[in-house]
């Protein structure tokens, strides 16, 4: 018992000792802002490596936590992502007063999204869920002296509270009418009576808010503008990614029963996701809005994929939020230097930018050739599989509106293009010192985008173990 819980908890256990040891460093001598950011990077690398030892399948508390080599990698996608933000914030940290309670909260975070993840039963994934929201609304409030940002952390919390209190809700329906929390019970007792229908639209409401889905998107631009670009790429990647990887496992495992119900929901939220998202990012200056609205019409994307109730389905989610994590770290690791080294963040600043950064210039270039889908590049491929699996129903009606709202989205990323490569500035910005750290992570950035797309033999593997859904 004890060995299996060392082995099934590896990861978890992990990120507990590195918090409890950033504690003990704040409460001893005065580190170096550096030194404290080596060892978590260090930290989250020996985390990662966990993540590839000891596949073993099991649960522990009486099913309330699970693990398997899908829920595995998921954790591992997740740990890959933290780690890469932190290499990028280095710009920004090395100067700041608060480096270790920064990193504090951004791993209770990622420990709360890792208990979510494994959950077996609604009281752990309420809990796991309210571990990973709280301390990213504290670290939205992080730039202590910009309005901009307290405004950003007041409408996190409360975005957040009130679509927990909707999903709370929801579970309480789901016991009142079932008797039962855990997964494995719970999906037996589904049978789609009224009462069950309303409390899964209540839960799925929730979910929604946190994935920033039309129409509960409302905060979602305000947060990430006033937010640190470090927050800003963690709410954009991390912690939609974790919420996605839960909700599948919900909707595949325990709300079968009622997948015909869903599966019109997720349809038409997909379609009102991606012309909203598309629309609204078309008339955006500010990167951070900018890249806000992008991540809402990607949401509607991958609410097409997961509509597919299939193994290619859970394999083109998982697929997707991979290339997802390279194409957006990669733009937000740009617009995090940017933003660290001259402080301006509109995409108007960005005008002739090739001409003193052409590095940076084409990480962003490609990142957003990834992220519109231009072939050959990783997002191509990634929506390819997402139309693919949800064409899978039969339903070419979404297929073709989503194929066609691509095109549309071609033209806001290709925008940023053409006024970086293109567009005279008098005064743009200058060659910038980028920290060797920086660079590293978005060369990794720029690799993942290049290889997952021409390697095969990554979906191969996703789809192999995608079969525990």
């Amino acid at each position: 018992m004890i060995e299996n819980l060392f082995i099934h908890l590896r990861q978890e256990l992990a990120l507990t000792l590195l918090i409890f040891l950033l504690l003990f460093i704040k409460l001893g001598k005065d580190r170096s802002n550096e030194s404290i950011m080596n060892l978590i990077n260090f930290g989250l690398l020996l985390n990662l490596g966990l993540g590839f030892c000891c596949h073993e399948a099991g649960d522990l508390f009486n099913g309330m936590f699970t693990t398997n080599t899908l829920i595995v990698f998921e954790k591992d996608l997740l740990n890959l992502g933290i780690l890469i933000i932190s290499m990028q914030s280095y710009a920004w940290l090395k100067n700041h007063k608060q480096v270790i309670e920064f990193y504090l909260l951004l791993l209770t975070s990622l420990l709360g999204m890792f208990f979510m993840i494994s959950s077996g039963n609604l009281l752990m994934f309420y809990l796991g869920l309210e571990m990973s929201t709280i301390p990213l609304a504290a670290a939205a409030n992080f730039d202590l002296t910009k309005r901009k940002s307290s405004e950003a952390a007041m409408k996190l919390i409360l975005s957040s509270a009130f679509s927990s209190s909707i999903l709370l809700l929801g579970i309480s329906f789901l016991y009142g009418s079932s008797g039962t929390l855990t997964f494995s019970i719970l999906s037996a007792h589904i049978n789609g009576n009224p009462l069950q229908l309303f409390a899964f639209i209540l839960f799925f409401s929730g979910f929604a808010f946190k994935i920033s889905a039309v129409p509960f998107h409302l905060w979602t631009a305000d947060v990430y503008e006033g937010s640190p670009v470090a927050v800003t790429s963690f709410l954009s990647v991390i912690s939609k990614g974790a919420v996605l990887f839960t909700l599948v496992n919900l909707l595949y495992k325990v709300f079968t029963p009622i997948a015909n119900t869903w599966y019109l929901l997720l349809v038409i939220l997909a379609a009102a996701t991606i012309l909203i998202g598309n629309l609204f990012a078309l008339r955006q200056d500010n990167f951070k809005r900018f890249l806000a609205f992008s991540s809402i019409a990607q949401v509607g994307f991958i609410l097409v994929g997961i509509s597919a109730s299939s193994q290619a389905g859970a394999a083109s989610l998982l697929y997707f939020i991979l290339i997802y994590i390279f194409s957006n770290l990669a733009a937000f690791g740009v617009v995090s230097t940017v933003s660290a080294l001259t402080g301006k963040e509109n995409i108007s600043d960005f005008k002739g930018f090739y001409k003193t950064n052409p590095i940076l210039s084409w990480v962003l270039t490609i990142a957003l050739f990834s992220l519109a889908g231009v072939p050959p590049t990783a997002g191509f491929f990634g929506k390819l599989f997402l139309m693919m699996a949800g064409a899978a129903k039969g339903n070419y009606g979404i297929i073709i509106f989503a194929a066609l709202n691509m095109v549309i989205s071609f033209y806001y990323y290709l925008r940023i293009v053409k006024a970086m490569f293109m567009d005279e500035n008098e005064s743009p910005i200058q060659q910038l010192a980028i920290p060797a750290i920086s660079k590293l992570a978005m060369f990794i950035c720029v690799a993942g985008i290049i290889v997952t797309g021409i390697a095969s033999v990554v979906y191969d593997y996703i789809y192999s173990i995608s079969i525990g859904l």
